[in-house]
């Protein structure tokens, strides 16, 4: 665990819990953060109003569009976005050479619609077939989380591969689904997006971890929320 940069730091010099950064996001020189509690985030950072659906939300002039979405992309010299989390997967996500990001928030009902794909090819669209890079950071993993038949049949229905491995038999109809886990396999899948690395620094299970975040399994409606963001470099100058 380390603190993010001063690039990237909200106005707080107060705050005594850094964000969490990702070493592959760090490696390229990207800016973010993945919250805990009572971590910061930058001043200006966008979020969207999250619907659990599969819109994604495009900044321009300043502003995100539409404003309710679960992913959001940010252009160059854009401002930071970010998503909001207690139990649900946050993944930031860029072209490597940093100039477009997204920030992207899936639960299990996100998953289903897929917006995982629909934020993945809104950036790529946006980077225009550039290679992209991703980190998936602190969500309900298998230890804790447990979903019924109809979760289960839903979440196959889409991810019949990629499920293996993140979805294992708890008790009488039940099972233990690892969310950063199948999140991971999402990225990978098919080599669609062209992502060469996903960042595995903190797949961290939020519901056991109550000392460093927050989690709407474990408190219900008094949880409060882990705040994730990421910010896009400045266009690269064109050769002459």
């Amino acid at each position: 665990m380390s603190d993010f940069s001063s690039e990237a730091s909200a106005s707080s010099e107060a705050s005594a819990v850094p964000a969490l950064t990702d070493a592959l996001l760090a490696r390229h020189g990207i800016a973010h953060g993945f919250g805990c509690r009572g971590s910061d985030f930058p001043a200006g950072c966008i979020f969207p109003r999250q619907v659990h659906g599969v819109a994604v939300a495009q900044v321009a002039s300043g502003q995100a569009v539409p404003l309710e979405a679960d992913a959001i992309v940010s252009p160059p010299s854009g401002p930071y976005v970010g998503v909001v989390t207690a139990d649900c997967v946050p993944i930031l996500a860029a072209s490597e050479d940093g100039t477009y990001v997204a920030a992207i928030h899936a639960g299990w009902r996100g998953f289903a619609a897929g917006v995982i794909e629909a934020g993945l090819d809104a950036l790529a669209r946006a980077a225009r077939g550039r290679p992209l890079i991703a980190a998936i950071g602190p969500a309900a993993r298998g230890c804790c989380y447990e979903v019924d038949a109809p979760v289960r049949d839903v979440l196959a229905d889409r991810y019949a591969t990629e499920l293996a491995g993140h979805l294992e038999p708890g008790r009488p109809g039940h099972w233990q689904l690892d969310l950063p886990g199948l999140a991971g396999a999402v990225l990978l899948r098919d080599g669609k997006w062209q992502i060469r690395q996903v960042g595995v620094d903190h797949r961290v299970c939020t519901i056991c971890s109550g000392e460093r975040f927050e989690s709407y399994r474990r408190e219900g409606a008094a949880a409060g929320r882990l705040r994730h963001f990421i910010g896009p470099k400045a266009p690269i100058p064109a050769q002459t």
